[in-house]
C-alpha cells in the first residue's frame, strides 16, 4: 500500500499527487513513469513521473481525470494509499548538451516537463519553455516552470495572452523568425505533440515526445501500448515512452487511443453513481475529459 502525503486539485480536471513510495523515488529518473492500481478491483493505468523527493522518499504524479480509474485516483484523499505503484518504468530521457533546446508542455505535462528542464540545465543547455493551456482557468505552476527555464512563453486557447493559439503556432514562427534550436521535446496533449512535431520537421529539428497510449503492464508483455515508429511496431514501455515526433505515426496512435471510448464512458458513470457520496465530500472533482 502507498500512502497519499499531499492531494491539490491544481485546475479543473487536473490533480497533483505526492506519494510515498522510497524505493521508487531513490531510483527515479526524467522521463519515467509508474504503473498504478487503485484497488483490488482497478485496472492498471500509467502515470508519468512530475517529480520525487528522494530524501522524503516520495514520488509526484499529475493527471486528468479521463475515465473510471482516475476518477476512483481522484476520490482519494491525504491520508488513504493507492493498493500498487509499480516502478520506476520505461527508459530515462536521453539528456546531453544539446545546446539550444525548448520544452513544451500542455496540461498534464507541465510535470514531467520542469524535471526534463531541471536536468537539461544541469547539462548546460538553454532552455526555452512553452506552455500550452485552453484559458487562464487552466493554467497552473506557470511559476514553476519560469524559475528553471531560461525562457517561459504561454499560449492560450482563448487568445488572451498573445496572438498564438497553440503552441505549434508558436513553435513555427520561433524557428521561421531565425532562432537555432538543437532539441526540442513535447509532453501533454497527443494533438499538441503532434502539430508540435510538424511544425518543426521542415526546419529538420531532433524534435521528442512523450507518447501515452493505452497500457496495462508495462513491461512489454501485454503488447497493449505498441505505436508504429518509422514504419517499425515499438512497445512504449520498454521501448519509450519517448520517441521520435517525426517518426510517430499519429493516425494509428490516435484510433488506438479512441478504441474503448464507448466503454470508458460506460464504466465512469456506473462508478460514478456508486459512489456520488465519496464525490460529494470531494466537491471540487470535475468532469471527465478527453487526453486526445
Amino acid at each position: 500500500m502507498y500512502k497519499i502525503l499531499k492531494r491539490e486539485v491544481l485546475v479543473p480536471n487536473t490533480v497533483y499527487l505526492k506519494v510515498e513510495a522510497p524505493e521508487i523515488a531513490r531510483k527515479a529518473k526524467p522521463g519515467q513513469f509508474v504503473i498504478l492500481r487503485v484497488d483490488e478491483v482497478g485496472e492498471r493505468f500509467p502515470l508519468s513521473l512530475t517529480g520525487w523527493d528522494k530524501k522524503e522518499g516520495a514520488v509526484e504524479v499529475l493527471f486528468l481525470i479521463m475515465g473510471r480509474s482516475t476518477m476512483k485516483l481522484s476520490s482519494l484523499g491525504e491520508g488513504d494509499c493507492i493498493m500498487d505503484v509499480v516502478g520506476p518504468l520505461g527508459r530515462p530521457t536521453e539528456i546531453e548538451s544539446y545546446g539550444n533546446t525548448m520544452c513544451v508542455c500542455s496540461t498534464f505535462g507541465v510535470g514531467p516537463a520542469i524535471t526534463l528542464v531541471k536536468a537539461l540545465k544541469e547539462k548546460g543547455n538553454k532552455v526555452v519553455s512553452v506552455m500550452e493551456a485552453k484559458d487562464e482557468t487552466y493554467l497552473f505552476w506557470e511559476d514553476r516552470l519560469k524559475s528553471v527555464s531560461d525562457e517561459t512563453h504561454v499560449v492560450l486557447g482563448d487568445g488572451s495572452r498573445g496572438k498564438h493559439r497553440q503552441a505549434s503556432q508558436f513553435v513555427k514562427e520561433y524557428l521561421e523568425s531565425g532562432n537555432k534550436l538543437d532539441r526540442i521535446f513535447i509532453f501533454g496533449r497527443v494533438f499538441t505533440m503532434m502539430e508540435c512535431s510538424q511544425a518543426t520537421k521542415p526546419f529538420g529539428v531532433k524534435t521528442i515526445v512523450g507518447l501515452t497510449p493505452i497500457m496495462v503492464d508495462g513491461t512489454g508483455m501485454c503488447g497493449c501500448c505498441r505505436v508504429s515508429v518509422g514504419g517499425e511496431t515499438k512497445f512504449t514501455c520498454v521501448d519509450g515512452p519517448e520517441f521520435d515526433g517525426h517518426l510517430v505515426d499519429w493516425e494509428l496512435l490516435i484510433k488506438r487511443k479512441r478504441a474503448y471510448l464507448i466503454e470508458e464512458a460506460r464504466a465512469f458513470d456506473l462508478w460514478q453513481l456508486d459512489n456520488l457520496r465519496r464525490i460529494a465530500e470531494l466537491s471540487e472533482l470535475p468532469e471527465r475529459v478527453s487526453v486526445v
